[in-house]
């Protein structure tokens, strides 16, 4: 993400005073700053297109004892115990908790931060260049927090996600290759996943694959169905006028109504699938049909995350800072003395990460 600092008159005059040698003006410069741009770095970080921001946001005030009344996300149901992924550190792998659907259940939110400091003389100067780099350094490691945070509990829930029997990730039809065919499977796993709590159809069924998690490559087999043979087999692309529609729509991440969203964290060797590949063990996972069950397999297999939006089943919970209303705390670093000839900066944010519903998650493994 970037920020941009304006070199108004107001700004420069406001800029050289922080580095003031009259202590009081030079805090008082800095706390003005910090209150001007914490609200606009923590709109950057709800609004940039990341994993974390697929977490359904739930604000709180500073001193609060955050809780979430679990009877109002779950219909009637017929089991008196729901799983719960829930973190108690950032960057901590999800842990599965067991909980009374009429609980009312207690956050444990922790902190995320980061700490940066510039030479004074860049404000004398009035480097705004400088101090704008340093508050998206600021952004960039607290966003790098969420995502370990997010990628931990999302994944480490969708590896043991079981309804009724029926496993959350199932295989794609042909080893390394992501067709239409696993597409229509994916939706049907949805399908039969989201049943009412008596094991029928729901009364008003929202239940779908609203968004995809892909690696590039997955995203350079689906441009592919543009010019690959059609087959006759049923699995690759169905006709010329579909083709001819991937073609007229490259750009277009989208496909069966599904929003695609690419991620070069995902793919061999990297991140996002080796966290998949720790958190699913010895499970075994099949088929649409049932067929060639086996360990996913890190170094040559990747995982596709499915996600139904409609379920709200990702939560972040997020503190208010209590003086600036800025779900972001950006405050003057203190630690620096005269003689050091430094200005710092600290940011961070207090919040909790938890999968309440895990039958917002599907998988196919590539």
């Amino acid at each position: 993400m970037k920020l941009t600092l304006k070199k108004t008159s107001e700004q420069l005059e406001l800029i050289k005073a922080m580095a003031s040698r009259n202590k009081d003006v030079a805090y008082e410069a800095q706390l003005a700053l910090a209150n001007f741009v914490g609200p606009a770095l923590a709109e950057g970080l709800d609004n940039a297109k990341v994993l974390s921001n697929l977490f359904l946001s739930l604000e709180f005030d500073a001193d609060d004892n955050p809780s979430i009344p679990l009877d109002i996300y779950y219909d009637i149901t017929d089991l008196d115990y729901i799983n719960i992924w829930h973190q108690t550190r950032a960057g901590g792998l999800g842990y599965n908790q067991v909980v009374p659907t009429d609980n009312e259940l207690k956050l444990n939110t922790y902190s995320i931060e980061s700490a940066l400091a510039f030479d004074k003389r860049h404000a004398s100067r009035s480097r705004v260049d400088v101090i704008s780099k340093t508050f998206e350094r600021i952004a960039q490691e607290l966003l790098m927090e969420q995502e370990k945070s997010s990628a931990n509990i999302l994944l480490g829930a969708l590896a043991n996600a079981s309804t009724n029997g029926t496993k959350h990730v199932q295989r794609a039809s042909t080893a390394g290759e992501f067709v239409l065919h696993d597409f229509n499977q994916l939706v049907t796993l949805a399908d039969i996943i989201d049943v009412s709590w008596i094991g029928g159809t729901p009364a008003n069924e929202v239940g779908s694959v609203t968004d995809l998690m892909i690696s590039p490559k997955v995203a350079e087999k689906l441009r592919a169905m543009a010019y690959n043979p059609i087959s006759t087999d049923g699995l690759h692309t169905g006709s010329e006028n579909f083709r001819d529609g991937v073609f007229a729509n490259t750009g277009a991440m989208n496909f069966y109504g599904i929003n695609l969203l690419k991620f070069k964290e995902f793919g061999l060797g990297k991140r996002f699938n080796t966290v998949f590949d720790a958190a699913a063990g010895t499970t075994e996972y099949s088929d649409a049909e049932g067929n060639n069950a086996a360990q996913f397999d890190g170094a040559t297999e990747e995982i596709c995350v499915g996600l139904d939006r409609n379920r709200k089943g990702l939560i972040r919970s997020v503190a208010l800072d209590s003086e600036t209303g800025s779900t972001l705390e950006l405050v003057p670093d203190d630690q620096f003395v005269g003689r050091q000839k430094k200005i710092g900066y600290v940011g961070g944010r207090e919040e909790a990460r938890l999968v309440l519903d895990d039958r917002a998650l599907f998988g196919v493994i590539v």
